[in-house]
């Protein structure tokens, strides 16, 4: 899942740029289907308004994850403000990795409905 490729065959690209921050315009641009085994990637109409859940859900787990790393390393109370210094902190880095963030909820949103085909690996690469 994380190197963004085909869930039918593991092997083709999702994207048509592999970096995310390349252009922020063509974050989105996805193939229509997969270059290797021909899987159309937007399932339906409106598929992929479902991803907005998935990318929820990261940035929450990543904001506990956050918030659970700078208690352990910088403590955390009330008096003297570190609650606020944390949030501004996990803003920014939410902010930052929005562009990924989106990306990557489109690919596990889409391999929660295409299943890998062990038939595919003996197609040839294109």
């Amino acid at each position: 899942m994380l190197t963004m490729k085909c869930p039918h065959c593991r092997r083709g690209d999702m994207f048509k740029t592999k970096n995310a921050y390349t252009n922020l315009r063509k974050t989105f641009d996805m193939h229509e289907h997969c270059p290797v085994c021909g899987q159309k990637y937007e399932l339906e109409t409106g598929f992929w308004f479902g991803t907005g859940y998935v990318s929820y859900a990261l940035a929450v787990a990543f904001s506990v994850a956050t918030l659970i790393a700078y208690w352990v390393f910088f403590g955390m109370s009330w008096e003297d403000n570190s609650v606020f210094i944390w949030l501004g902190i996990n803003g920014v880095l939410l902010v930052l990795l929005q562009p990924w963030l989106m990306r990557i909820s489109r690919v596990i949103y889409l391999y929660f409905f295409v299943y890998y085909d062990e038939s595919t690996a003996e197609l040839p690469d294109k």
